[in-house]
C-alpha cells in the first residue's frame, strides 16, 4: 500500500501507539490500515452418501477438484456465503449443516471455513467458475487431484466423522502450512 485511501496521502509502514505490529499509516489523516485475513467459505454438500465436488474452471489451481467455495461478501453470515458459492460453482441448493472445519492458511492471509451440507434439491450443473461437477462416493474421492489442502483437510474430517458417526455436530481447527 502506497497512498491512504481515505485522503490519498502517502503512507508509512509503522508501529501504531498501542499496536505490536508495523501498520501502514497515514501521517496526514491518522488513519491505520489494517491487513487482516480475508474468510473462504465452503461447504461439503451430500446425498444418498455421495459428495458433491466441482472441477476449477479459474486460477489457482484450474483443473483440479474442490468442494463449493469462495470468498465471503460483506453482509453475508458464514453460511449464506457457502450457500451462495454452491449455487454460483454447482448451480445447486444446498441446506447448510454444522460446522465440518477451520483451516488456517498463513501463507494466503485466509481463513477457510467449511460446513457440512445437504443438497435441498437433487439438481446441480456447471457454474461459470467450475469445469464440471459431480457426485462421487467416499472411495471416487480424486485425493491426488484435489485444489488445496483445505479441501483435503475438509473432506478428511467429512469421511472420517462419518466412520465414527460424528455428522451433525462435531468440528475440527487446522493449520495450513505451505512451503
Amino acid at each position: 500500500m502506497n497512498f491512504c485511501s481515505h485522503c490519498g496521502s502517502p503512507v508509512i509502514s509503522k508501529v501504531p501507539a498501542g499496536d505490536h505490529l508495523p501498520r501502514h499509516v497515514c501521517e496526514r489523516c491518522g488513519t491505520i490500515h489494517y491487513r487482516n485475513p480475508k474468510l473462504i467459505v465452503g461447504c461439503v454438500p451430500e446425498d444418498g452418501g455421495r459428495i458433491l465436488l466441482c472441477r476449477r474452471a479459474i486460477e489457482p489451481r484450474r483443473g483440479y477438484w474442490t468442494v463449493p467455495a469462495g470468498f465471503m461478501e460483506t453482509g453475508e453470515t458464514l453460511q449464506q456465503a457457502a450457500e451462495r458459492e454452491s449455487h454460483e460453482e454447482a448451480l445447486a441448493r444446498v441446506q447448510i449443516g454444522s460446522l465440518l472445519a477451520i483451516v488456517h492458511v498463513h501463507s494466503a492471509q485466509q481463513v477457510h471455513v467449511f460446513f457440512r451440507a445437504r443438497l435441498a434439491e437433487p439438481e446441480f450443473g456447471v457454474g461459470p467458475e467450475s469445469l464440471e461437477t459431480r457426485m462421487v462416493t467416499e472411495g471416487e474421492i480424486p485425493w491426488a487431484d484435489l485444489a488445496f489442502p483445505s479441501i483435503t483437510f475438509a473432506l478428511r474430517r467429512f469421511v472420517e466423522d462419518r466412520v465414527r458417526g460424528r455428522e451433525d455436530h462435531h468440528f475440527t481447527t487446522f493449520e495450513a502450512r505451505t512451503g
